[in-house]
């Protein structure tokens, strides 16, 4: 069984015992998270698609750390112009273990 869900502008899609990196999220480190935006469940046999979401349907999960991701270097340059810059960024990231889905 897994379930397709949105969170922070993106989808994923979550089974149970699956650890996902999500954005950063609120909860502290083993606090309980869910989320209800549930666009799609499948539980083997058949597929339940939401319009937009599935009414009922949950993925249940357990902050497991928060978390910085790996560097991230933005270089632009332009050539024969003598124009160059470095930007970069880490992001912050909450890994999230799957405890269970719910279905409407």
């Amino acid at each position: 069984m897994y379930a397709i869900f949105k969170d922070g502008g993106r989808q994923y899609r979550a089974e149970k015992g699956a650890t996902l990196e999500l954005d950063q999220q609120g909860p502290k480190e083993g606090e309980k998270v869910e989320f209800t935006e549930v666009v799609l469940v499948h539980d083997g046999t058949k597929a339940t698609v939401g319009a937009p979401t599935v009414k009922g349907a949950k993925v249940l999960g357990e902050v497991v750390k928060n978390f910085r991701g790996d560097k991230v270097r933005v270089f632009k340059f332009r050539k024969r112009e003598g124009y160059h810059r470095t930007r970069g960024h880490r992001s912050e990231l909450t890994l999230v273990k799957v405890t269970d889905i719910v279905t409407g």
